[in-house]
């Protein structure tokens, strides 16, 4: 019997093939990524960088077999569906409260590093969308903001093999300042406010400054939070307008496509954050959407593992992470320095 023409099937049969085919990889990333939170909650390790790595070992699945088509859906749709919810824990009612000190302070340091990794990356090899990458996933929430830029630049062969260096590097060097910067801050006599800016203004993603935070006190982890959550509110003006401008003189990507003129799961960011500022999302849907966000980025991060060749990733050499660390130190520094002087 002859199949059925595509064009002849109905918007349910055609919807109901795609879930087929999407299926078996989407499951494959969800239980991974499931595994990966497990190990994270016994063995104290960030699932972030689990999930990563349990990716990466099963990375034959997403070469070839039925589970190719479900795992890339996951790495792109589902990565920027968990970006755009990120935006119902922000609330730039609360952010006011910091004064605009700070709010100086932390914007200043976002913008100022992104323009140190795009000035330095030259010395160490490497171009502006490595540099980029590196560099806003530092200055702004680590993995997800370094997915986020992800989705904005052009693509080429070597997109997937930047991305997740660049999720690897900066998820290592956040656990180690989870760690140490705690220590930095007790040794140098930090109060507990200036203290929490640190840690907040300073280390890449939200689960390790609300552990660094926490470790001092409850106050430093309320601050440090807070501050944390104001980097990532720069995330979608950051993206936004990155966005535009490399419109205006990047080449076309792999596929002779330009980057989208306005990504939507920016506009859903925007559109999320803004009903959470003015109090328009019940605690209990804000609460669902954050836990969905976290969980579709685990599972989005899972399948860009599977979809990484780790021989290629190593290859990318010293220099990239020598990158990585002269940002991390340098957004560390000036955030120090800002303290310092307002203090």
């Amino acid at each position: 019997m002859a199949s059925a023409n595509p064009a002849s099937l109905s918007l349910t049969e055609r919807a109901k093939d795609r879930v087929r085919t999407l299926f078996p990889g989407i499951m494959i990333a969800v239980t991974v990524a499931v595994a990966a939170k497990f190990l994270s909650e016994h063995y104290a390790t960030p699932a972030m960088l689990l999930a990563l790595l349990l990716g990466i070992a099963v990375s034959f699945l997403g070469e070839e077999g039925k589970t190719v088509e479900g795992i890339g859906f996951a790495a792109r749709t589902l990565l920027r569906l968990g970006v755009a919810l990120l935006g119902v824990r922000v609330s730039m009612t609360l952010m006011l409260g910091l004064g605009w000190d700070l709010i100086i302070l932390v914007i200043a340091g976002v913008l100022l590093t992104i323009g140190f990794g795009l000035s330095v990356a030259r010395f160490f090899g490497h171009k502006w969308r490595f540099a980029f990458l590196t560099a806003g996933s530092v200055a702004i929430c680590g993995a997800s903001a370094a997915m986020a830029i992800s989705a904005i630049l052009p693509k080429d062969e070597r997109s997937e093999e930047r991305l997740i260096f660049t999720v690897l590097g900066v998820t290592v060097l956040s656990t180690i300042a989870m760690i140490a910067y705690p220590i930095l801050v007790r040794t140098l006599g930090m109060n507990e406010i200036a203290g929490g800016v640190f840690l907040g203004g300073t280390i890449h993603d939200v689960a390790q400054v609300v552990g660094a935070g926490f470790s001092i006190s409850e106050q430093t982890g309320d601050t440090a939070t807070l501050v944390k959550l104001f980097r990532v509110a720069m995330l979608a003006p950051v993206v936004l307008v990155a966005s535009l401008i490399i419109r205006g003189f990047a080449e076309m990507d792999k596929d002779g496509k330009r980057p989208p003129l306005l990504p939507g799961f920016v506009l859903g960011f925007l559109v999320l954050a803004t009903a959470s500022s003015f109090g328009l999302i019940p605690a209990a849907l804000s609460e669902f959407l954050s836990q969905s966000s976290r969980w579709l980025l685990l599972v989005a991060i899972a399948a860009v593992g599977m979809k990484t060749n780790l021989k290629q990733i190593l290859s990318v050499g010293g220099a990239a992470i020598a990158l990585i660390v002269v940002e991390t130190l340098f957004i560390a520094g000036f955030i120090l320095a800002g303290i310092t002087l307002l203090n």
